[in-house]
């Protein structure tokens, strides 16, 4: 069996940072045109060079995201946008579009090519149609089971790669296909703009009682009936393994450099356990209990174990969020943490700190101090610079966090 590539997002050259530091292999992202997230600031073609650069240092890899639906109007800029890619040395483009395909095989023939989740990849007649039109990679739609998977991968050649979302928030539309945010608020979905209309709490009105609206009926909370689940595929890494997938992708390239550090390194946890132990694995605890740790909605296995198990709507919109970033280590030396806040530590909180490539350690600083070296209880102002007591050695990029305070 071939390890899989532990695919995580980066919405900016921090997020990418912390990607690798905590064990991604590869990660995707979006420049300032043509992806299909345009709230997170996104990267420039410099800060992409910049991008690649720390990648080739590092011996991996970075996809950019090519996946909106373009108008007449982009079309006519895309080929010189296409080149201009090509120019940073991205190693690969990810497309959902067959004129986009196309016009990336004309304009940068050497550029490896990933078909997009919104292409709708649900059998292996379309895969292999995709690598006939030069595709090296497949992102399989999300409504697939492992059935499905396992059908695809032994219909298709052992050079075309497979790629699965294995964690994050999940769409309620098929692939990502959705006009209902268009429809209701003028921002497409198909255009990176989503306004996620299917998160929000829904009420029933009847057109000949204006001014009175009645709840469907869901539970005491109100009604979210396409509010979808997280998906969580931690504990079925074997299965995932097993089933031939060649790429795990973690969702999340709007969301912050802690979520993507901390689940980057529960899957990595876990995969690299498998590869220890294979005939007797199990998910290490520690990933399960990281999982946790950062804001989510309820888990579920989505559609992998077929659609009569999947567990899609989740009755809230609110997050899960059991713990509070404080802060980031810069450097350690003779036990004192350097570091920068994002949240109010106070003096006598125990604290708990995730290292790259370690596990996790728990400290009560005796003392914190601000940047003058002047004894404070605590750290209030967003990005000031402190240091505190740490006795266990750190490395940087740690991140210090703390159980959420009632």
């Amino acid at each position: 069996m071939n390890k899989p590539e532990l695919l995580s997002p980066a919405g900016d050259i921090e997020r990418l940072k912390y990607a690798f530091e905590y064990g991604a292999d590869a990660v995707y992202l979006g420049a300032e045109e043509y992806g299909m997230r345009a709230a997170p600031k996104n990267f420039t073609l410099e800060q992409l060079k910049e991008a690649v650069d720390i990648a080739n240092s590092l011996g991996k890899k970075v996809y950019l995201t090519l996946n909106t639906v373009p108008t007449n109007e982009e079309v006519d800029r895309m080929p010189r946008f296409i080149r201009k890619v090509a120019e940073t040395g991205v190693h690969a483009v990810i497309v959902a579009d067959l004129g986009v395909l196309s016009m990336v095989k004309e304009n940068a023939p050497d550029m490896e090519i990933h078909l997009s989740t919104q292409a709708g990849v649900v059998n292996y007649v379309t895969a292999n149609a995709a690598y006939k039109l030069g595709a090296k990679r497949v992102v399989l739609a999300r409504e697939l089971s492992f059935e499905d998977i396992i059908t695809i991968r032994k219909n298709t050649p052992a050079d075309l790669d497979i790629e699965c979302f294995v964690h994050g928030a999940m769409c309620m539309s098929f692939s990502g296909r959705c006009l209902l945010s268009h429809y209701l608020t003028g921002r497409d979905a198909n255009r990176g703009e989503c306004a996620q209309p299917c998160r929000w709490q829904w009420q029933l009105t009847e057109k000949t009682r204006p001014g009175m609206t009645y709840d469907i009926g869901e539970n005491e909370g109100g009604t979210y009936i396409m509010n979808a689940n997280d998906l969580c595929m931690a504990p079925y890494v074997d299965m995932l393994v097993q089933a031939g997938i060649s790429s795990l992708k973690i969702e999340g390239r709007a969301k912050s450099f802690y979520y993507v550090a901390s689940v980057t390194a529960a899957y990595r946890k876990a995969l690299d356990s498998y590869f220890e132990k294979p005939d007797k694995w199990l998910c290490p605890i520690w990933t399960l209990e990281e999982l946790t740790k950062t804001s989510h909605r309820r888990y579920s296995t989505g559609f992998y174990f077929g659609p009569e198990n999947a567990t899609q709507t989740t009755d809230t919109s609110s997050y899960v969020r059991e713990w509070d970033l404080l802060a980031v280590v810069e450097k350690w030396e003779n036990g004192v943490a350097y570091c920068t806040q994002r949240g109010k530590l106070e003096q006598g909180d125990t604290v708990e700190i995730l290292q790259p490539g370690a596990q996790t350690v728990s400290v009560t600083p005796a003392w914190l101090k601000n940047s003058e070296g002047e004894e404070i209880t605590s750290t209030p102002h967003s990005k000031m610079e402190f240091t505190m007591d740490c006795p266990r050695q750190v490395p940087p990029m740690s991140i210090i966090r703390r159980k959420a305070k009632d």
